[in-house]
């Protein structure tokens, strides 16, 4: 694809990496948005020089050089990850019924937006389908015939949704309880292993212990069975794994700018059925259930030749 005019409204998620902000700005700069909103987190008060990165990222706005209505959100303090991305988007979907979020380290694909546009329009009445994601984290692997497919999970480098859903996002959790959400939460992950990671990182989420608003919106699909459009080549790469990261700062991780594909003609999936093992190939790599599995197994055995020894 060689250029594309965006449709939806985008939300361009800044801090204070202006080098990775500029080089999605300079994608976004080709697909002219006709609304786009910028929003920025303010500077950390421990962090030497941070206030400097924060205005010379914000200064992207003086590149904006096509018709466009702008609205920003520009911090003063630092709410960090969680209360500032999560009160970004509740902004945008204040002002429109759908859209795209981008953020400063996700570089898209120009058909990334080509495709956002085509399932936000296709999907829009359709509350079976909650989130779109750009992010393909397959090597590679297809799933099905069709240029995309549907998934459970709700991978958010380079996504878009509705307010539909948006507007039942829950940022603390508050409806949900560990004595409900442990039961609940087999239904969905038929391994033991994988289904306790998840309870952990509820835990956690409830004890304010990671301080992220993703997670949140996993556990929205799950509890609401909705599905995922994913698609079947990757139209968004992660820039940020480096050491000034929040979240990704090993360069040599396994995601870390994994290639960009286009997609020049969408084919759509006939059956509308989550790709399970999908999520289950992405979830093997992330939490590392594989040594898991080993270190639980080893330990069981070496405590059953103990009761032997000692009875």
């Amino acid at each position: 694809m060689k250029s594309y005019q965006l449709n939806s409204p985008l939300l361009f998620l800044i801090f204070n990496r202006p080098d990775t902000t500029l080089e999605v700005f300079e994608m976004i700069k080709k697909v002219k948005p006709s609304r786009l909103y910028i929003a920025a987190d303010g500077p950390r008060r421990n962090k030497a020089m941070e206030a400097n990165l924060c205005i010379e990222s914000r200064a992207i706005l003086s590149r904006i050089d096509w018709d466009c209505e702008v609205k920003t959100l520009f911090r003063n303090e630092n709410l960090g990850c969680k209360l500032a991305v999560s009160t970004a988007i509740d902004w945008f979907f204040e002002q429109e019924e759908e859209g795209i979020i981008l953020e400063d380290d996700c570089l898209p694909a120009l058909s990334f937006f080509y495709f956002c546009d085509q399932m936000l329009e296709k999907y829009r009445k359709d509350e079976r389908i909650r989130h779109i994601s750009g992010c393909n984290l397959h090597s590679g692997k297809t799933w099905g015939e069709a240029s995309y497919y549907f998934t459970e999970s709700t991978n958010i480098w380079g996504w878009a949704s509705w307010r539909r859903v948006w507007k039942d996002y829950d940022r603390d959790l508050v409806q949900y309880q560990e004595s409900d959400v442990r039961a609940q939460l087999s239904k969905i992950f038929y391994d033991d292993f994988l289904a306790e990671q998840w309870i952990n990182i509820f835990k956690e989420l409830k004890a304010d212990k990671i301080n992220t608003w993703d997670f949140q919106l996993a556990f929205l699909n799950y509890f609401n069975h909705g599905l995922s459009v994913n698609p079947n080549v990757n139209l968004i790469t992660n820039i940020g794994f480096r050491a000034d990261a929040t979240h990704t700062p090993n360069p040599n991780a396994p995601y870390s700018r994994l290639p960009l594909h286009e997609m020049t003609e969408i084919t759509h999936p006939k059956y509308m059925l989550a790709e399970k093992q999908a999520d289950y190939e992405v979830f093997q790599k992330e939490f590392h259930l594989e040594e898991r599995r080993k270190k639980h197994f080893s330990y069981r055995r070496r405590f059953k030749r103990w009761l032997k020894k000692r009875f």
